[in-house]
């Protein structure tokens, strides 16, 4: 595939500007002819996870497609799962641009959009206009002035929106871009949240008569105890899957670099192996318990083995795609 010289050319412009255009023409290709550009078949490796048959273990991570917009198009890749969000109930702008910076001797990005987003109401619209029949992940979060100890409410409004739609619906409480969001990962705060979703999440089964998984997307700048602490939360509220991890707030790995000293979350190579330490702590912590789904720094087949052989059942991809696109999906299958 030429995706190479594509990124060439692309990495010479801003990169929300090329993001912006590549969702747009994704939107408008996925159901048509032209998906030929990027459309692949890949080996069918599949695995059944919460419940849930995944055609191949891995998935495209919340993030690339946030309102939802090129379902199709990434299920043309390959992808044996996609997870669009992060969808938060009202609109928002998000931070002040630029806030994505792409770090490439690192193979890395920096962003700090703060869950831009069209609202959870327009995220359904694609969502049901896609008819995407493969398991999707819908991932949900809390609009930027929502008051922490209200957080909950912003979960429940977006899980009631959603439920009907998702294959599974991850809760994101570590993204490092909306202030005061990872401070619910930790104790009363975390476990009085999983505890209303998992009532929501009974009321929901019974009304639409099926079971939709739950799943928490934790941070990778976390202590050995702290990830055990929300392993037992994960455990005692019965929450069927976590994600591991979300980007980094460290530095590690980009000192020096243009760009290495911008806020917000850094993704790519640089949090490989601190979201595969994570992954193996929680590994031992929930004892087969409950699913992991890694994430960090997977640009490979043998760092998505890696991952594998740390404890998670399922992988995802975000910054390893922007790098190497297309490709990326079936080289990684092909290894798995």
């Amino acid at each position: 595939m030429f995706y190479p010289a594509i990124r060439k050319v692309l990495f010479q412009f801003d990169a929300e500007t090329i993001h912006e255009l590549t969702i747009k023409g994704l939107k408008s290709t996925g159901k048509s002819p032209l998906n030929i550009f990027y459309k692949q078949q890949v080996a069918d490796k599949p695995v059944t996870v919460m419940g849930i048959k995944f055609p191949n273990p891995l998935g495209l991570a919340a993030g690339l497609d946030k309102n939802g917009e090129c379902i199709n198009a990434f299920a043309a890749m390959g992808f044996g799962f996609i997870e669009v969000g992060t969808v938060t109930p009202r609109p928002q702008p998000g931070n002040d641009k630029p806030r994505i910076f792409r770090l490439p001797q690192a193979n890395a990005i920096i962003n700090r959009m703060g869950f831009n987003n069209k609202g959870v109401d327009y995220l359904v619209s694609q969502v049901q206009a896609a008819n995407f029949k493969g398991v999707l992940g819908i991932n949900i979060g809390k609009n930027k002035d929502t008051p922490e100890e209200n957080a909950k409410d912003d979960y429940l409004y977006c899980m009631r929106k959603v439920y009907d739609l998702a294959t599974y619906i991850t809760v994101n409480i570590s993204s490092p871009n909306t202030p005061g969001l990872r401070s619910l990962q930790y104790g009363d705060a975390l476990n009085d949240l999983l505890i209303v979703l998992k009532a929501e999440q009974k009321i929901l089964a019974d009304k639409y008569g099926k079971y939709i998984p739950l799943t928490v997307k934790i941070a990778p700048d976390l202590s050995e105890d702290e990830v055990k602490s929300i392993a037992k939360s994960l455990i005692d509220n019965g929450i069927d899957g976590v994600i591991a991890t979300n980007t980094t707030l460290s530095r590690d790995g980009v000192e020096g670099l243009e760009f290495g000293g911008e806020q917000g979350g850094l993704s790519g190579q640089p949090v490989k192996d601190k979201s595969t330490q994570v992954i193996k702590i929680l590994s031992e912590a929930l004892d087969n318990k409950l699913p992991i789904i890694g994430v960090g720094g997977i640009a490979s087949s043998d760092d998505a083995n890696e991952k594998l052989a740390a404890g998670a059942s399922l992988v995802q991809v975000y910054t390893g795609f922007i790098y190497q696109g297309p490709p990326l999906v079936k080289d990684i299958i092909n290894g798995l």
